[in-house]
């Protein structure tokens, strides 16, 4: 056999992507550029509103619905190792667990928006903070509700005995889903109740 002949068969042959992986990564890819968008026009205009309130005078830091989003990405991370093992029972509980805490972080977004809209008196049309406050933050909290969904749906299949070992790949997928929404809260975190304020 010649060199050339060697080193050709020694190449493994290319096989194309898997089609959801590429998907979710082209999905991921084309949200992150949308909150880029969102998280730009809330940095260019904090400070320009011209009438209160300010970040400053309304806003609080939600460490506790944070570290409950968070701690999501470690739920659905353990529970999508548990399908891979075959333990579906064990990822019925902690994907069920990722689900509770994304609601209870869900249900503290709505809590902070009750207050600035009825104590606080800061709506989408009070001042610029307000516009670009409620259309990072809602995004966000639209992102969350969609994967809510997701995940609710593949435990409703888990429950009822539909999901499997074999499901282990398309579940991850979601997981990867969840994992950027978690990632998108680090960044809306930094700039909108850090740095912004």
């Amino acid at each position: 056999m010649t060199a050339a002949g060697a080193a050709g068969a020694a190449a493994p042959a290319w096989s194309l992507p898997d089609r959801g992986r590429v998907g979710i990564g082209g999905l991921i890819v084309a949200e992150s550029a949308v909150f880029a968008i969102f998280v730009g026009a809330y940095v260019y205009y904090l400070g320009k509103s011209l009438d209160g309130p300010t970040p400053a005078q309304v806003l609080h830091l939600p460490v506790v619905v944070s570290v409950l989003l968070w701690s999501s990405s470690v739920t659905i991370h353990v529970a999508v190792r548990a399908l891979r093992a075959g333990r579906v029972q064990t990822f019925t509980l902690w994907w069920f667990l990722t689900i509770l805490l994304g609601a209870l972080f869900l249900t503290g977004t709505g809590a902070e928006w009750h207050r600035l809209i009825y104590q606080d008196g800061l709506t989408i049309r009070t001042n610029l903070f307000g516009t670009t406050f409620y259309s990072l933050v809602g995004a966000h909290a639209a992102h969350v509700t969609l994967g809510l969904s997701m995940l609710a749906i593949l435990l409703v299949c888990a429950a009822r005995g539909a999901l499997r070992q074999a499901h282990a790949e398309r579940v991850e997928l979601v997981s990867w889903y969840w994992h950027f929404v978690d990632a998108v809260w680090v960044v809306v975190f930094t700039v909108v109740y850090v740095v912004g304020r």
